[in-house]
């Protein structure tokens, strides 16, 4: 028995230790030590060694030693490394990739020096400000800060710089030092977190600087290092929660239970985040006396604005007596991140551990995070509950690459080697610099009348660009490179045909040097402007602004999809602007502007119900075209009312292709892809499983009907909880026969009964569940078309053609949603066929399918 038991601890022994996440570049230094400090404890053991070997040559720092402390005691803060002057640990790393940083700071006062007043900066790879103004009190326990950080470059370098215009100590210092190669998962670039508005979204999340605000274990107790294989530290979740009333905690009966995947292991959290939740506590009284009953949980967080935030949320639903029927509802700022959650669609087995990744921006003076879980509208009284397991909240470095504060160059640290030569430098640096301008302008001023007189002899017929349908010569397409990212976007002008180009020069002279009296509007990629071109052409100018939410990708998708592809009801792209690292987009001027300024929020003129439909139809029209125009569907994945542009006569254009991308090819069903798109017009079968088709444009369509229809957003937050999403209102209502609650006031009594009936019939169907039971646009278009009919000349519908009672004649109140409208598949091809002509038919005319012979 002894042997055997003794077997088995050695197996066990291995099992474990051959589990455990193993980096490929790992320093751990004791910073001041001159012996090595083992941590036994820790799972796996590490051994911290002494520092010096990793500081540079010309660093200039003294070893500090805590008064009082045995050199025996394996104390990793019995030491510190102090510096007096700028100074650079570097690390040779042999992978690129992301990297964990960890600083420990531990404050004391030796004979000499009180740590507690240094003040200093700290820089890691000489472009990312990690630490500004530091400082570290006299506590009790040690301060430990945690960065991830990509490394491309084969070394890392940490420079610690005392701030020497603070009138404390002009000191610097650390205790220890963690580095060591980040699992790959831990952070993945192929997908970027879910955005909530109004956060613009993380681009290329793993290239950034990520510095851990909060690691919570949420119901559950502290995790030492002891306990993770990152060597990580959660703490309870009970101070960060607003109220513990109603909430009850869990505990899985076995740890080992835990059913880790390949794509979340052990390093993404531990078995002992994952074993633990908060969860609803439902009792069956509440569930007697109201089964409507809702609460949430909400956590809240202390954090510094004007940064954008990573939010990652674990989830092992361990609790749930039948699993597929947990749904509930996320929330981040006040607002939806993830409505209907429901476990099974991610993980596929009970107490199979996921997270979700999100985004949010905290602007001045809001200083707080709240993250909240709670009922769906989805569960019943008899499943109403909500789980959460874990909470991280890293901050994302600001666009000057800093993660305290507003970034100085002029105080990095490769700029404090050179501060005393600097100054000799400047004075040399004016004199022969004045005399070098003075005969470059000289210079470039000859150049630049030769070469206009060249210009004026040789092209005499030259004129600004502007946009053309389709040549056969290939003119107005673009090349672009697959392989071009965002690293190189400002370093590079890209390879697009140049008989799109528009100088920066004539932008600038167009738009009055970008007058923000010019401003027309204002989204993710930047501010638009109104403007005209020297031949007298109005303009719409779209200027991408510096960090914006949208970036390069965006840029070269409208390129590439606007100069393939020309309708009457798609915006028209007059040309683009690549100079002097700016992105521009010059569009067809829409005299009336975005849809949604003539349906709230503005004093503009109401729309008729009639103007409603025929703008509706115009967009059907120009979506339609997109799905089946091209060789290849095109997805807009934008829908909604600001991105439909009204012209003179309120004919309506599709705009904006910034997230635009080719469909499925042939033999493909739907095109996998990360979410993109605007919340409350997400596809939710997209938003769940990240399958793209075109029936997620239709999705988003239904919701701009309902939008046109009763004029408010399709997310309003001002409003009680059941009207906030008015797709769900407006379903509501329906099921109650209360359409006039949510019909625009200026327009009830004005509407034919059947026009309104089949208008609400279609929005219906768009907003189907799943996108199989979704109609395609030509059916939409069709149907929008045969509304419009029945709003013009009040035609009687016969009883085969709908199932509606077409001769009744009862008010708004008592409409309710009729049944489906039978069309046939043959019906459907026959509008696909004819889509070439939509162009050309009014929408004052009778619908176009009047006119094919075997439409009807």
């Amino acid at each position: 028995m002894e042997l055997l038991l003794g077997i088995t601890v050695l197996y066990l022994s291995f099992h474990f230790s051959s589990s455990a996440f193993t980096p490929n570049n790992s320093y751990f230094l004791a910073c001041g030590s001159t012996s090595n400090i083992p941590l036994a404890t820790d799972y796996p053991a590490r051994n911290f060694t002494p520092d010096s070997g990793y500081l540079t040559s010309n660093s200039k720092s003294i070893s500090l030693s805590r008064p009082n402390s045995s050199s025996n005691s394996y104390n990793l803060y019995a030491t510190a490394r102090a510096f007096t002057q700028s100074s650079t640990y570097r690390f040779d790393l042999e992978s690129r990739g992301t990297h964990v940083l960890r600083l420990h700071f531990f404050s004391f006062t030796d004979q000499t020096n009180d740590l507690a007043t240094a003040r200093f900066n700290v820089f890691a790879l000489d472009r990312f400000l990690l630490l500004s103004g530091f400082s570290v009190p006299n506590t009790q326990t040690p301060i430990i800060k945690e960065y991830l950080l990509w490394v491309d470059t084969g070394e890392l370098a940490i420079t610690f710089v005392p701030d020497s215009n603070s009138s404390a100590s002009s000191l610097a210092f650390v205790n220890a030092i963690e580095v060591f190669t980040a699992p790959p998962n831990l952070i993945d670039d192929t997908t970027d977190p879910r955005q909530v508005p109004p956060s613009p979204g993380i681009s290329q999340l793993a290239h950034q600087a990520l510095e851990t605000v909060y690691r919570i274990n949420v119901g559950g107790q502290k995790v030492t290092p002891a306990n993770d294989t990152l060597w990580r530290t959660w703490v309870p979740d009970d101070e960060y929660l607003l109220s513990e009333k109603d909430l009850s905690l869990e505990r899985s009966t076995n740890p080992e239970n835990i059913k880790y995947t390949a794509g979340v292991d052990p390093e993404i959290a531990p078995a002992s985040v994952y074993d633990t939740a908060r969860t609803m506590n439902i009792t069956s009284s509440m569930v007697n006396s109201n089964p409507n009953f809702n609460f949430n949980i909400t956590w809240s967080f202390r954090v510094a604005p004007d940064y954008s935030y990573l939010i990652r949320m674990h989830f092992c639903d361990f609790v749930s007596k039948t699993y597929t029927e947990l749904f509930f509802d996320v929330y981040i700022g006040d607002q939806f991140a993830y409505p209907d959650l429901r476990p099974s669609d991610i993980a596929y087995n009970p107490a199979q551990p996921f997270f979700l990744d999100f985004n949010l921006d905290v602007t001045a003076p809001q200083q707080l995070i709240n993250v909240s879980i709670g009922r769906s509208i989805k569960s019943s009284p008899a499943t109403v509950n909500a789980i959460l397991n874990g909470l991280e909240i890293m901050k994302v470095n600001n666009t000057f690459g800093s993660l305290n504060g507003s970034f100085n160059p002029g105080s990095g640290p490769s700029q404090t080697k050179k501060n005393k030569s600097v100054h000799v430098a400047i004075l040399i640096s004016a004199i022969v610099g004045g005399v070098f301008l003075i005969a470059l302008a000289i210079t470039v001023f000859v150049l630049v009348c030769k070469r206009c007189c060249s210009k004026s002899v040789t092209k005499p017929e030259e004129t600004p660009v502007l946009w053309a349908p389709y040549r056969t010569d290939g003119a107005n397409s673009v090349e672009l490179s697959s392989k071009y990212t965002e690293r190189t976007a400002h370093r590079a002008s890209p390879n697009f045909k140049m008989s799109l180009h528009i100088s920066f020069v004539e932008i600038k002279l167009a738009t009055n040097d970008f007058d923000d009296d010019l401003v027309i509007g204002t989204g993710g990629f930047g501010k638009v402007y109104r403007g005209v071109l020297s031949d007298g052409t109005r303009v719409a100018v779209k200027r991408a602004a510096r960090g914006s939410a949208q970036g390069y990708p965006e840029f070269q998708s409208e390129i590439t999809l606007l100069s393939k592809i020309r309708h009457r009801h798609l915006v028209s792209l007059i040309g683009y602007c690549a100079e002097q690292s700016e992105m521009i987009l010059v569009y067809e001027y829409m005299e009336k502007g975005p849809l949604r300024n003539y349906l709230y929020g503005s004093d503009l003129p109401w729309l008729s119900w009639k103007q409603r439909l025929q703008i509706c139809i115009g967009a059907a029209r120009g979506l339609h075209y997109l799905h089946t125009g091209y060789s290849q569907n095109i997805i807009h994945r934008d829908i909604k009312s600001s991105n439909i542009l009204l012209g003179d006569n309120y004919s309506a254009k599709v705009s904006d292709f910034g997230l635009s991308r080719w469909g499925p090819s042939y033999g493909e069903t739907h095109v996998s892809t990360k979410v993109k798109g605007t919340i409350g017009y997400l596809d939710p079968e997209y938003f769940k499983i990240l399958k793209l088709t075109d029936k997620s444009d239709v999705y988003s369509f239904g919701m701009l009907l309902l939008e046109v229809l009763c004029a408010r957003p399709v997310i309003d937050q001002t409003l009680s909880r059941e009207q906030v999403n008015l797709g769900e209102w407006a379903l509501h209502c329906k099921r109650r026969g209360q359409l006039e609650k949510v019909i625009d006031p200026r327009i009830v009594g004005k509407i034919n009964v059947n026009s309104l009936s089949k208008f609400c019939e279609t929005a219906e169907k768009c907003l189907a569940e799943y996108g199989e039971e979704r109609p395609t646009m030509a059916d939409v278009l069709w149907n929008l078309e045969y509304v419009l009919q029945l709003q013009e000349t009040e035609l009687k519908r016969e009883p085969y053609e709908d199932s509606g009672n077409a001769e009744a004649q009862f008010p708004v109140a008592a409409v309710g949603w009729a049944a489906s409208t039978s069309v046939t598949n043959d019906v459907g091809s026959s509008m696909a066929r004819m889509s070439v002509n939509y162009s050309d038919v009014s929408g004052s005319k009778v619908f176009s399918q009047l006119f094919i012979d075997e439409g009807r």
